[in-house]
């Protein structure tokens, strides 16, 4: 029964939560297995390929479903609520976080060895509510043929499980209610695009999306070589279709072998996604991708130990965030007068109220401080491990929100190694170098970050209209049950296959990732790197220099955002420089020869690039996990 002041959409949204949350469940667990089962990646690239998938099923679904009542059906932003729910738990299921936060977890008891010294080093400084410490609970985690439904191992599990689940959640919600705040000032005031947001809004929204001709082109160009390669991964006598190439094999003398890995992938997702980033940035980024390929080679001429490619992109990120925030200091005047009751701003649209948003804000950062320090961590280590954990989020936010680039990994560009260029292991000590390990996962690679998916779910909010503080509550619940069901995913699949044994992911090597520049660190004490701090500094000028050029000259056609993608040592242009380029092309060519209305006729082809290759690569992992078989057709082994 409708209660009184309750229209009919609300009942409606209500009815898509709950179907949300059933697809939160349903993404945690697929995206889980698929990536640690067959090292699947659905969140390489964004948006995420899962929940494009999800949507497409929903829409076919509310369409029969509208077939025979009009009432069974779902609007349009009730579809994309539960889109933003699913994009919600992909941040945290899957290769990009929970792997890595699993593979520490599991790591410190079982692998400690007298020969690593583990125990003397820093065993006393995990304080037994973080993690299992009795190695017999995680013996079938490791070798299989076991249950995680064993009294023994719930009991083993379950304290970290609501640890880290509430540790997650509070700090995702402190990143949605600094989105909350930066939303009127990047949506509105600067206008920003969000180009990524595309292709879900017109999934949902547009009645003629998939009457395209075009995009039933674009999809049949792109689908045709993973169907291609599906049947060749059941049918080995099918021909394969290569899904890149690798050029470095090519340069084995010196100097030209310091050009690195360099994959030439040919990914029409990629194409088409980077078809809405504006040429000035898909042109900086595989101009700088090249760039610093030729620097590894002047290097090796010259001999050069180190070029700091990451302490460059570090200080180059923390520029980005400074520029943003500069650029909003008027926002946040006014923020501020209105928080404290000096000035008035309408903030009747917003996701929550401005007060309401400071203030769980102060007790969300409250939650994560005193987790940390109730861990071991001094108060000083804190602040400073999360002043940089935000100002990454910011500038990745800022970058995604502005220019839409559809792969931005940055592995090496973290708060744990820049603390310790910053400040040396030896002054950190013990206690703060251990919990920062396991706070490594947060910003291991940046792919599948947290901030970006919360902006561009507000955005996609905005343009259908929905309830913001609905929306805001819908997010929440996504982040929440998302955690605490991709626990249960990573758990139940380990204790059935193993993670040493049947499990093709990464989970232990991201132990050993986690822990070996632990034991380094501890046993070898270094003091500041100075060296590094000046090549952050020069990555910070480097990114001013490109912003005042930019504004002083409109025809300076390198774009920061591109260095930062493209100037680490594995930087978010390592997979797909080529499609970007590819796309890139295409779209100078277009919009010189056909002009702005040629660029927009375009769109439902690349649109349907996207779609192509999606939408069979999922049913490729969903094949590969009934048959229990390796498909590269589905992304395994970073097959993209």
């Amino acid at each position: 029964m409708k209660k009184s002041g309750e229209t009919n959409i609300d009942i409606i949204r209500k009815r898509a939560i709950i179907i949300g949350l059933i697809m939160v469940i349903i993404n945690a667990y697929w995206v889980g297995i698929s990536s640690e089962l067959w090292y699947s990646v659905f969140t390489f690239v964004n948006p995420f390929s899962n929940a494009i998938f999800s949507l497409t099923v929903l829409l076919i679904l509310n369409f029969l479903f509208k077939k025979f009542s009009a009432n069974l059906g779902l609007s349009p932003a009730e579809l994309l609520i539960i889109y933003v729910m699913i994009i919600m738990v992909s941040t945290i299921s899957g290769h990009t976080m929970m792997s890595i936060l699993m593979g520490t977890l599991a790591h410190p008891f079982w692998f400690a060895s007298p020969e690593n010294e583990w125990q003397q080093l820093f065993w006393k400084y995990i304080p037994s509510w973080f993690t299992v410490t009795k190695t017999d609970a995680l013996k079938g985690y490791f070798t299989g043929e076991s249950s995680f439904y064993r009294i023994e191992h719930i009991k083993a599990w379950a304290v970290p499980i609501l640890v880290w689940s509430g540790f997650i959640f509070i700090l995702y919600f402190s990143l949605l209610c600094i989105s909350s705040i930066l939303r009127r000032q990047w949506t509105e005031n600067e206008k920003l695009s969000y180009p990524l947001i595309q292709l879900p809004l017109s999934m949902a929204t547009d009645k003629k999306f998939f009457r395209s001709k075009l995009l039933w082109i674009g999809f049949s160009v792109s689908a045709s070589i993973r169907i291609i390669n599906l049947f060749h991964d059941l049918f080995p006598a099918v021909p394969q279709i290569p899904y890149g190439y690798r050029l470095d094999q090519f340069f084995t003398d010196k100097p030209w072998n310091a050009i690195g890995y360099t994959w030439m992938s040919y990914n029409f997702a990629v194409v088409g996604l980077s078809y809405f980033m504006p040429l000035d940035l898909s042109f900086s980024c595989w101009f700088f991708f090249w760039l610093t390929r030729v620097e590894r080679i002047f290097a090796s001429i010259i001999g050069w130990q180190s070029l700091y490619l990451n302490e460059r992109a570090s200080g180059a990120w923390i520029g980005i965030c400074i520029i943003a925030l500069w650029g909003a200091r008027r926002h946040f005047v006014a923020f501020i007068k209105h928080v404290f009751g000096k000035a008035k701003m309408d903030d009747s649209n917003e996701p929550m109220s401005y007060r309401t948003a400071f203030i769980l804000l102060l007790l969300s950062f409250g939650g994560v401080v005193m987790f940390c320090y109730l861990a071991g961590m001094s108060l000083w280590a804190i602040f400073a491990f999360f002043a940089l954990f935000y100002i990454l989020a910011i500038a990745i936010g800022r970058v995604r929100a502005e220019l839409g680039p559809p792969y931005h990994e940055v592995i090496g560009i973290n708060p744990r190694q820049m603390m310790i260029d910053i400040f040396g292991s030896r002054r950190l000590l013990g206690n703060n170098l251990t919990i920062m390990t396991f706070l490594y996962a947060f910003n291991r690679c940046n792919r599948a970050h947290p901030m970006p998916n919360q902006l561009e779910s507000l955005r996609i909010g905005d343009r259908v209209g929905m309830n913001n503080r609905k929306l805001t509550t819908a997010l929440a619940l996504g982040i929440g049950i998302g955690a605490i069901a991709t626990f249960w995913t990573y758990l139940q699949i380990s204790y059935k296959y193993g993670v040493l044994t049947q499990m093709r992911g990464t989970l232990s090597y991201f132990g050993w990732e986690s822990f070996n520049p632990l034991q380094s660190w501890l046993q070898y004490p270094q003091g500041t790197n100075v060296r590094a701090i000046g090549f952050m500094g020069g990555g910070f000028a480097f990114v001013v220099f490109l912003y005042i050029m930019r504004i002083r000259f409109l025809w300076f056609p390198l774009h920061a955002s591109g260095y930062v993608l493209s100037g680490a040592a594995w930087g978010g242009m390592i997979y797909f420089w080529f499609p970007v380029l590819v796309s890139w092309f295409i779209k100078f060519i277009i919009l010189k020869h056909g002009g702005a209305g040629t660029y927009r006729k375009g769109i439902p082809f690349f649109l349907g690039l996207v779609l192509g290759d999606y939408i069979p690569r999922s049913i490729a992992s969903i094949v590969s996990l009934l048959l229990n078989i390796y498909m590269p057709s589905s992304g395994a082994g970073h097959m993209l």
